[in-house]
C-alpha cells in the first residue's frame, strides 16, 4: 500500500516573468505602435508622466577600414560621441503626447483622400438629373469597384432597385452610358477593352491611328498582350506605321481608371535608425523622434507610504519602473544590433547592393551575445535610413552562395548583379538565363540557370524572348 510522503528536490526551470514578457513585447513593437502603447499607459498609470525636458539622440561612429581612424580603444571599436539616455527620461521625442504635437501630426495628414464613389456621386449631383435617373445612376455607382469597373450585371442592378423602382434593362443601359461619360475617362467599363474604348472615344477622331486603336480595343487586345504583331497586322490588314500609331494610343490609356482617384492616405515609414558618414567612418544614430519621452512621477512616488491603503499605488510604481527598464533594454538592444549590422555591411553602404555581404541572424546574435529570437524581434518592423534609401533591418539578412574560392556571395548581391547585366545587355541580343549563369560563374559565383530564373522572376524581369520582342517594338 502506497503512503504519502514529502520530498525535497533541487532543479532549474525557465520562467517567463511579467517583466520579461513586457520586455519582449516592447522589443518587438514598431515605433508607432510603441508610442501608442505608451500613451495608453500614461492615461492608466499615475506614476508615469511625459518628460518635457530637452534631449538629444544617441550617436555612435563606426570606424571602418581605410578611413582615418581614431586612437585605438581597448574596450570597443565603436566610439560613443553623445549619450542622451538619461536615468529619468526614457527618450527625447518631440513631446508626442502634447496637444501641440497632435496638431502638428494633423498638418501632415493627407486630408485630400476621396473615394471613387464619392467623386462620381458629386458629379452626378451637378448633372441635374431627374430623381428616377439619379436613383439608377446611384445604383450603378455603387456597383463600380475601386479600379473603376462595373462588377454587377444589368440584371443585378435592376434587382437592387426593386421594389422601389422597376427599371427595364434598356433604361439602365442608358443610365450606364451617362455614368461612363463621367470623369475619370473609362470609368464604368465592364471589361478592359471597353475601358480603353471609352478613353479612346474622348480623343479627336482625326488622330492618327484612332480607328485602328478602336478596332484593337474591341477585338485584338489578346494579340497585343501576347506581342503577336505579325498576327495583328494580318488581322487588321494595315501598315506598320498605322499599327505603331494605334498601339501608342492604346498604351496611353489607363487600364485602371479608378486608381487615379484614391481614397487611401499616404503611409510613411518612420526610420528607427539613421546611418550617415562621419570623419571616422559610418555613424549610427537612433531616431530621437521615435523614442518615447516618459519618466517616473517623483511627486506621486514620494507620497506612497507603507500602509495597506497604498497597495494599488505601489503596484503602479513597480509597473512604471519595469516599463522604464524595459524601454532602456529595448533602446540598448536596438543600438547594438544596428551598430553590428552597419559594421558588417559597410561595403554595401560604400558601393551598393552588389557588395552586400551574406549575413544571418546567428551572426548578429553571436556578435551582441544574444539569442537569435531576440535579434528576430529587434529587426521586425524596424527601419534604417541610409544614404542609399530606407530599408527594413531584415533586408540586410540574406543567404549565401558558396564561391569557387570558398567565399560566399549574398543572394541580394546576386540579384543586383543579374539586374545590372540585364540593364546593360544588348536589346537586339538579350542575355538568356543560361548565359547570365555563365557570366556569374566567370566572376566566381557558381549559380545554376534555374537559380537565375528564380531570382529574375522574383524581381519582375521578363524572359530574354519577351525582352527581345519589347526591343523590336521600340525600334
Amino acid at each position: 500500500m502506497l503512503k504519502p510522503s514529502l520530498q525535497l528536490k533541487l532543479g532549474q526551470t525557465l520562467t517567463m516573468t511579467p517583466q520579461l514578457q513586457q520586455a519582449i513585447r516592447l522589443l518587438q513593437m514598431p515605433a508607432l505602435e510603441l508610442q501608442a502603447h505608451i500613451r495608453e499607459l500614461l492615461e492608466s498609470n499615475v506614476m508615469l508622466e511625459p518628460d518635457e525636458g530637452e534631449g538629444s539622440g544617441v550617436f555612435e561612429a563606426v570606424v571602418t577600414a581605410g578611413e582615418t581612424q581614431a586612437p585605438p580603444r581597448t574596450e570597443s571599436a565603436v566610439e560613443v560621441l553623445d549619450e542622451g539616455w538619461g536615468e529619468r527620461s526614457v527618450g527625447p521625442a518631440e513631446t508626442p503626447w502634447s496637444a501641440d504635437e497632435d496638431e502638428r501630426q494633423q498638418e501632415y495628414a493627407d486630408t485630400a483622400g476621396q473615394s471613387l464613389q464619392d467623386y462620381l456621386l458629386w458629379q452626378l449631383e451637378l448633372a441635374s438629373l431627374a430623381p428616377r435617373q439619379l436613383a439608377i445612376a446611384r445604383a450603378i455607382v455603387d456597383a463600380i469597384s475601386d479600379d473603376g469597373y462595373l462588377t454587377e450585371s444589368i440584371e443585378e442592378i435592376a434587382g437592387t432597385l426593386r421594389p422601389e423602382l422597376e427599371c427595364p434593362p434598356a433604361e439602365i443601359e442608358t443610365a450606364l452610358t451617362g455614368v461612363q461619360s463621367l470623369d475619370p475617362p473609362g470609368v464604368g467599363a465592364r471589361s478592359v477593352g471597353e475601358c480603353i474604348e471609352l478613353q479612346l472615344r474622348q480623343l479627336d477622331p482625326t488622330t492618327p491611328g484612332h480607328s485602328t486603336a478602336l478596332e484593337i480595343a474591341r477585338h485584338h487586345l489578346d494579340l497585343v498582350a501576347q506581342r503577336e504583331l505579325s498576327l495583328l497586322r494580318r488581322a487588321l490588314r494595315t501598315t506598320e506605321e498605322e499599327i505603331a500609331a494605334a498601339l501608342a494610343l492604346v498604351r496611353s490609356c489607363h487600364p485602371r481608371p479608378g486608381a487615379t482617384v484614391s481614397a487611401g492616405k499616404a503611409e510613411y515609414v518612420v526610420p528607427d535608425v539613421f546611418v550617415r558618414r562621419t570623419d571616422h567612418g559610418w555613424g549610427v544614430e537612433i531616431n530621437a523622434a521615435t523614442l518615447p519621452r516618459v519618466r517616473l512621477n517623483q511627486g506621486y512616488a514620494g507620497l506612497i507610504g507603507r500602509t495597506a491603503s497604498h497597495a494599488t499605488m505601489r503596484a503602479q510604481l513597480q509597473e512604471a519602473r519595469w516599463l522604464l527598464k524595459s524601454l532602456e533594454i529595448r533602446h540598448e538592444t536596438l543600438m547594438k544590433v544596428a551598430r553590428s549590422i552597419v559594421e558588417r555591411q559597410t561595403a554595401f553602404l560604400d558601393h551598393g547592393e552588389e557588395h552586400m555581404r551574406p549575413m544571418i541572424l546567428k551572426d548578429i546574435a553571436e556578435a551582441v551575445a544574444m539569442h537569435e529570437s531576440t535579434i528576430s524581434r529587434v529587426t521586425s518592423g524596424k527601419y534604417m535610413h541610409t544614404p542609399r534609401g530606407v530599408f527594413e533591418l531584415r533586408y540586410f539578412f540574406s543567404s549565401q552562395v558558396e564561391g569557387v574560392d570558398g567565399s560566399g556571395t549574398s543572394s541580394t548581391a546576386i540579384r543586383a548583379k543579374i539586374k545590372k547585366l540585364i540593364k546593360d545587355e544588348n536589346s537586339d541580343n538579350p542575355l538568356s538565363d543560361g548565359r547570365i549563369a555563365e557570366l556569374l560563374s566567370g566572376e566566381g559565383i557558381p549559380v545554376a540557370r534555374r537559380t537565375v530564373a528564380k531570382y529574375r522572376e522574383a524581381m519582375g524581369l521578363a524572359t530574354s524572348n519577351e525582352r527581345r520582342r519589347a526591343g523590336l517594338q521600340q525600334m
